[in-house]
C-alpha cells in the first residue's frame, strides 16, 4: 500500500488518482480511470451546434462500433454510426461514419431529448410539449417515423424523461408533477408503421411541483425523481410504490441533477449553484406489496396487468414477478381434479365393501386398499411423469372416453347381473361376483382403447391436439359429450322415487327376470332421454357462446392437469377409503337391521339410513384427503410441469406452492426477495389449510348433530 493515503470508507484508500482496497489473502486491489479521447466525427454541418445526443456502443471486438442519435441547432436530427476497423499489420485505426437524416420531424420543433436503445433499433425524439417521435432504425440506413405519441396534455412541458434498465420502460416526468412510465406494445390494429404504440402502463404519485430530474437504478426498476422545490423521491416502476422521500436541507435548493448509486445504495443531488448532496438509501424489497403479491400488475412486453409468478433470469434488467395468485389457482386446481377423480372412487369402494361385501372378502380388500396409501409420492410423481403421461398422451380419446364408456358399461353389468336367476346370481356371489366387476371394468376399458381412434375421429375431427386449439373441427359433439353424464344422472335421481313406485305397482308378484327387464328398459330408456337432452342443452350452450375450447380444453401439454389428477387421486384414495369405511361401519347394527327389517333393500339401506348416520364421519374423510392432496409436493414437481398458470385447462400444467417452495427454496439467496416470498407462500399454504379444515369441523359437528337426533 502507497504512503500517505486518504481514507475513504472501510478498507478503501485514495491517493487523488487511484482507488486502492484491500481483498482476501492480503492483497490490494488498485482501480484508477483511463480515459481515451477518439478523434471527433463531424455529424452536422461545421459551426452548427450539436443540442441534443445519446450514444450506444455495439460491434464486435474485431469491428467496434458507436451508434448516436442527434439534433443540431437547425432541428435536423441525425442517425450516425462510426465503424472502426483495425489493420492487423499496421495497427492503424479506420473509421467509417455513415449517417441519415430522421425523416417525419416537423420544422421548427424544440427537441427536448433524444434517446436511443441499446441495439439501436429505436430512436426517441422528444419535444419540450411531451410529444415523442419514435422511429424505428433497425434499417439503420432508412430509419422510418413508426409513432408519433402525445403523452403530456396540452400547457403541460416535460421536466425530465430516462429509460429504466433493459429501456422497455420510459419514465415521462411533467412539469405538472406527474410521473408517468410507458411501454412500447403490440396493439391490434394499430397505427403505427410497425404494429407498436407506447403505452402508459403505470401512474405514479405525482409531486406537488414541476419534475426537474430523474435518474433510474443499473440493478433494478427503482428511479429518483427531485422536484422544483427539492424533494426527492425514491420510487419503484412495478409495484407503483413511493419508498422514500428525501426532505431538501433548506427550502431554497433546485436540484439541476440526480445520480443513483450503481448499487442502488445512495443517491447523488447536484444543485444548481454546484453543490453536492448525498445520501445512503436501503430499499431491500421494493417489489413486494400486497398488490404485486396478490393482485393484477403490468410488467413489461405484457398486453396487459396480469398475474404472474417469474422469480428469476440472467440479468438485472429482468422484472421480477411475484404473484401468489397463479400459486394459489394451482394448488387449488391440482386438489379439484384429483378429489374429482378420488372422491366417486372412494366413497363407493367404501359403501361396497362395508354394505354388500361378504366380512371375508372386506378383510382382504381394506388391508390392500390401506397399503396404497404407503406408497411414496416420488415414486407416483416418477411413474406418473416417465410412464402414464407419455401413454395417455398416445390415447388421450381413449382416456377420455373410458370417463364415460367403463361407468355405462358397469351399470350395464349390474343390470344384466339382475336377469341371472336367483340360484346363480347366489353361487356366484362374494369372491366370483367381485371378479366379474374387474372383468367387467377390463372388458369395457378395453373396447374404448379399440374405439379410441373413431371417437377421436368423430369429435375431434381426427387431431385431438389440433383441436384444442380451435384449427380442426366444432365443439359441439365435445359439448355433448361434456353434459351427457350430468344430464343423464339428473334424470335418474330426480326420477327414481316415483319410477320404482310405478314400476313396482306393475311387476308385483313378477318373476326376477321380467323384473331385470324392466328396469334395464328403464335405464335404457332414460340413457336416451339423456342424449336427447343433451343434444339440446349442447345447442343452446353453443348459441349463448360457451365453448369448452379455451377453457376446459385447450393446448395440450404431455406433463398436465390431467396426470396429476390420476396420481394424486391414487394417493388420496386410500385415505378416503379407509376414513369412510370405518365411520359406516361405525352405524350401529340396530338401525341397519330395522331397515332391512322393513323391506327395505341393501342399497335403499345405504342411502337413506347409514350414509346420513355416518355423514360426519364421510365428510372427515373427504376433507383428510383435501388436505393431502393440497400439500401434495412431489407428485406435483414432477408430473405437472410447473408452469404458474391461472387456467382451467386440463391439458395444461400448473404450479402449487409447495412444488414451488420446493424447486426454489435450494437457489434462493437467504434474506431475499425470492427467499421471503417463498416463507410467505408456505405461510399461505398453511393457513389455506387451516381455514379448509376448520370450516370442515364446523360442518362435521352439525352432522354429528343431525346424526345424534336419528
Amino acid at each position: 500500500m502507497p504512503p500517505r493515503l486518504t481514507k475513504l470508507g472501510a478498507g478503501d484508500f485514495t491517493d487523488g488518482r487511484n482507488i486502492y482496497s484491500k481483498v482476501a489473502g492480503e492483497q490490494i486491489r488498485r482501480v484508477s480511470v483511463d480515459i481515451e479521447i477518439e478523434r471527433a466525427q463531424q455529424v452536422a454541418p461545421e459551426g452548427t451546434a450539436i443540442t441534443a445526443i445519446d450514444y450506444r456502443l455495439g460491434g464486435t471486438l474485431e469491428r467496434p462500433t458507436k451508434s448516436f442519435v442527434t439534433v443540431d441547432a437547425s432541428g435536423v436530427a441525425r442517425l450516425s454510426r462510426a465503424e472502426s476497423r483495425t489493420n492487423m499489420i499496421t495497427g492503424k485505426v479506420t473509421t467509417t461514419l455513415t449517417s441519415s437524416v430522421l425523416p417525419g420531424l416537423p420544422n421548427g420543433v424544440h427537441v427536448y431529448s433524444v434517446l436511443m436503445t441499446n441495439n439501436a433499433d429505436q430512436v426517441y425524439v422528444v419535444d419540450y410539449g411531451g410529444v415523442v417521435y419514435r422511429y424505428d432504425t433497425r434499417n439503420f440506413n432508412k430509419p422510418v417515423l413508426a409513432e408519433t405519441a402525445h403523452l403530456l396534455p396540452d400547457g403541460v412541458v416535460v421536466g425530465a424523461i430516462q429509460f429504466l434498465i433493459g429501456e422497455q420502460s420510459l419514465v415521462l416526468a411533467g412539469s405538472d408533477g406527474s410521473v408517468n412510465v410507458y411501454f412500447r406494445l403490440q396493439v391490434p390494429d394499430s397505427s403505427s408503421s410497425d404494429g407498436f404504440e407506447l403505452i402508459r402502463a403505470h401512474a405514479l404519485e405525482p409531486h406537488e411541483t414541476s419534475v426537474v430530474a430523474i435518474d433510474a437504478s443499473q440493478r433494478g426498476k427503482m428511479f429518483v425523481t427531485a422536484d422544483a422545490e427539492g424533494q426527492i423521491w425514491l420510487r419503484h416502476s412495478t409495484s407503483e410504490q413511493v419508498l422514500l422521500r428525501l426532505e431538501p436541507p433548506n427550502l431554497s435548493l433546485r436540484y439541476s441533477s440526480l445520480s443513483f448509486a450503481p448499487r442502488g445504495d445512495g443517491v447523488l443531488a447536484i444543485t444548481d449553484d454546484g453543490n453536492a448532496y448525498a445520501w445512503d438509501i436501503d430499499a431491500p424489497h421494493p417489489e413486494t406489496t400486497f398488490k404485486t403479491i396478490f393482485g393484477k400488475v403490468w410488467y413489461e412486453g405484457y398486453p396487459e396487468p396480469s398475474y404472474t409468478w417469474q422469480s428469476s433470469s440472467g440479468t438485472d434488467a429482468f422484472e421480477p414477478k411475484f404473484s401468489l395468485l397463479p400459486l394459489i389457482f394451482g394448488t387449488v386446481k391440482a386438489t379439484v381434479y384429483s378429489l374429482l377423480f378420488a372422491i366417486p372412487i372412494a366413497l363407493g369402494a367404501a359403501i361396497y365393501t362395508s354394505e354388500f361385501v361378504h366380512y371375508r372378502v372386506r378383510s382382504v380388500i381394506k388391508p390392500t386398499m390401506e397399503l396404497m396409501a404407503s406408497l411414496p409420492s416420488v415414486v407416483l410423481g416418477f411413474i406418473a411423469a416417465l410412464v402414464l403421461a407419455p401413454i395417455v398422451e398416445t390415447w388421450i380419446a381413449a382416456v377420455l372416453l373410458a370417463f364415460v364408456v367403463v361407468p355405462t358399461g358397469l351399470f350395464f353389468s349390474a343390470y344384466l347381473w339382475q336377469l341371472l336367476p336367483t340360484t346363480v346370481a347366489a353361487g356366484l356371489g362374494g369372491i366370483p361376483k367381485f371378479l366379474l366387476m374387474f372383468v367387467s371394468v377390463f372388458l369395457f376399458g378395453y373396447a374404448t382403447y379399440l374405439a379410441g381412434p373413431a371417437f377421436e375421429a368423430l369429435f375431434f375431427a381426427g387431431d385431438l391436439k389440433a383441436w384444442t386449439t380451435g384449427d380442426v373441427g366444432s365443439s359441439f359433439p365435445v359439448t355433448v359429450f361434456l353434459v351427457f353424464p350430468f344430464v343423464f344422472l339428473f334424470l335418474f335421481i330426480s326420477s327414481d322415487g316415483y319410477v320404482t313406485e310405478k314400476l313396482g305397482a306393475v311387476l308385483r308378484g313378477s318373476n326376477r327376470m321380467l323384473a331385470g327387464l324392466a328396469d334395464l328398459g328403464r335405464w335404457f330408456v332414460t340413457l336416451v332421454i339423456s342424449g336427447v337432452l343433451s343434444y339440446v342443452l349442447a345447442n343452446f350452450l353453443m348459441i349463448v357462446g360457451l365453448d369448452p375450447r379455451g377453457g376446459l380444453f385447450d393446448t395440450y401439454v404431455q406433463r398436465n392437469t390431467l396426470i396429476v389428477g390420476f396420481a394424486m387421486g391414487f394417493a388420496v384414495i386410500p385415505i378416503i377409503y379407509t376414513i369412510a369405511e370405518d365411520a359406516l361401519n361405525a352405524v350401529p347394527e340396530h338401525l341397519r337391521s330395522a331397515s332391512l327389517g322393513c323391506g327395505a333393500t341393501t342399497w335403499q339401506t345405504s342411502i337413506g339410513i347409514i350414509i346420513p348416520t355416518a355423514m360426519s364421519g364421510v365428510f372427515s374423510a373427504i376433507m383428510v384427503g383435501m388436505g393431502r392432496a393440497v400439500g401434495e409436493t412431489m407428485i406435483v414437481v414432477m408430473a405437472a410441469g410447473n408452469t404458474p398458470l391461472t387456467e382451467w385447462n386440463i391439458f395444461n400444467g400448473l404450479r402449487a406452492l409447495s412444488a414451488n417452495i420446493a424447486v426454489e427454496l435450494p437457489e434462493a439467496v437467504r434474506d431475499s426477495t425470492l427467499y421471503r416470498m417463498l416463507f410467505l407462500a408456505a405461510l399461505t399454504l398453511f393457513i389455506m389449510t387451516f381455514t379448509v379444515n376448520t370450516l370442515a369441523e364446523v360442518v362435521r359437528q352439525r352432522f354429528r348433530k343431525r346424526a345424534a337426533q336419528m
